[in-house]
């Protein structure tokens, strides 16, 4: 396990810049705490920005469409090489509205991963359609096409890709995939803000995309929202009107719509963060870098990083590690060990979306997507944020080296 200590030193020079941790802390025996998320590093360095932006919008009192939400829709889509961008009240409902903007609903099947966020799953049953699942990759976790590919039938009429932990589905497939079987791309984007793959930025590239600006994602509100975002201008229309009682003007309802509009004092906040993501994202990159290289003397005793397939344009909403049947230690046991260190971890996800009790009514049944199964007892979150520097690193990699041997 020297190697650890060995390989931190040679990476020191790339400390995280955070004005919460501006140092290396001194190896002592005192206890750590490292969180799974910490925003303060996001926020302390631009809290009077922040603080601008809302009392603007209490000053001018539009605080339902107004101002800065045209301003941060347009920001947002201009940053995903997309067109438009609707804001919503949070992804679930950006997953839903956008199918139902492209017509999708009663009778057709939209094809989505086993291996996601249930609201992924609530977004095809809210807009009326029926969910069918596919089984995943076990290397990246993300949707397996040729799972995709054997489960269409004559009702598809769109995938779902999840774009999981801040890594994208292949774009290059998904369009020939698409383009062969005359289906629908709804890109579930919600962990991948900014993120890029074979020259594509999430977004971009689909019918429509759905993001989730839940606080902890990579770029976050202080509260719920969400955004479609297309080159559509029909589909933008539609979800316009549909985030809004189905009305294009006011008192005018020619949709079946609800209520789901993205606050104007979060599209403040959002519009205050978005110029900062890009350098967030690359603090999580370099975060990510080091960890697979003090964690590579571990990959023989059974801890696997999930694989990295797109490079530079993975973003990583989480850091996720496989703890396999060579682990001499069991995940329950590792994660309850680094607890008591200090060291927060997390688990995305512990049940599939096939296996939840709610969704039973689907019909699957234990066995039906065994990877994703298999996944889900293997899989440990480790903390990643923008200013987790190498030195918190090097505790989480040196306290997992430690409790494994």
């Amino acid at each position: 396990m020297a190697t650890i200590a060995i390989e931190v030193k040679a990476l020191q020079k790339s400390q995280l810049p955070c004005p919460a941790h501006s140092r290396f802390p001194p190896m002592t025996s005192a206890p750590i705490k490292i969180p799974l998320v910490d925003l303060t590093c996001q926020h302390q360095p631009i809290q009077t920005q922040l603080e601008t932006a809302i009392q603007a919008v209490i000053q001018r009192g539009d605080f339902v469409l107004g101002k800065a939400l045209a301003e941060f829709e347009a920001a947002f889509a201009s940053a995903c090489a997309s067109e438009y961008g609707v804001g919503v009240g949070c992804g679930t409902e950006a997953i839903a509205l956008a199918l139902s903007a492209a017509g999708i609903g009663s009778g057709d099947e939209v094809i989505l991963p086993a291996n996601t966020f249930v609201a992924t799953l609530i977004g095809v049953i809210r807009a009326g359609a029926t969910p069918v699942l596919v089984d995943c990759e076990e290397e990246t976790a993300l949707c397996d096409l040729a799972a995709v590919e054997k489960a269409i039938t004559s009702k598809t009429r769109a995938i779902i890709p999840v774009h999981l932990y801040g890594q994208m589905v292949s774009p290059r497939l998904l369009i020939d995939l698409a383009e062969r079987y005359n289906l629908v791309i709804i890109e579930d984007a919600a962990q991948a803000h900014l993120a890029e793959r074979e020259g594509a930025i999430a977004g971009s590239f689909g019918t429509a995309a759905a993001f989730s600006f839940y606080p902890s994602k990579n770029l976050g509100g202080f509260g719920d929202g969400g955004m479609v975002v297309t080159r559509n201008p029909d589909i933008a229309r539609k979800v316009r009107s549909l985030r809004n009682y189905g009305a294009p003007q006011k008192y005018l309802h020619a949709d079946l719509g609800t209520n789901s509009r993205l606050d104007t004092i979060q599209a403040a906040i959002l519009n205050v963060k978005l110029p900062y993501l890009q350098e967030w994202n690359r603090q999580r990159q370099q975060a990510a870098k080091i960890y697979d290289t003090l964690l590579a003397p571990l990959r023989s005793f059974g801890i696997i990083p999930i694989q990295n397939y797109s490079g530079k344009g993975h973003v990583y909403h989480l850091y996720v590690i496989r703890i396999t049947n060579d682990c001499p230690v069991n995940r329950q046991t590792l994660q309850e060990k680094l607890r008591q260190q200090g060291i927060e971890t997390g688990i995305h996800y512990p049940l599939p979306c096939h296996l939840q009790p709610a969704y039973r009514y689907l019909g699957y049944q234990k066995g039906d997507f065994p990877r994703a199964e298999t996944l889900s007892q293997q899989i440990l979150s480790l903390p990643m944020y923008p200013g987790l520097t190498p030195a918190q690193v090097e505790c989480v990699v040196s306290a997992i080296a430690a409790i494994i041997s």
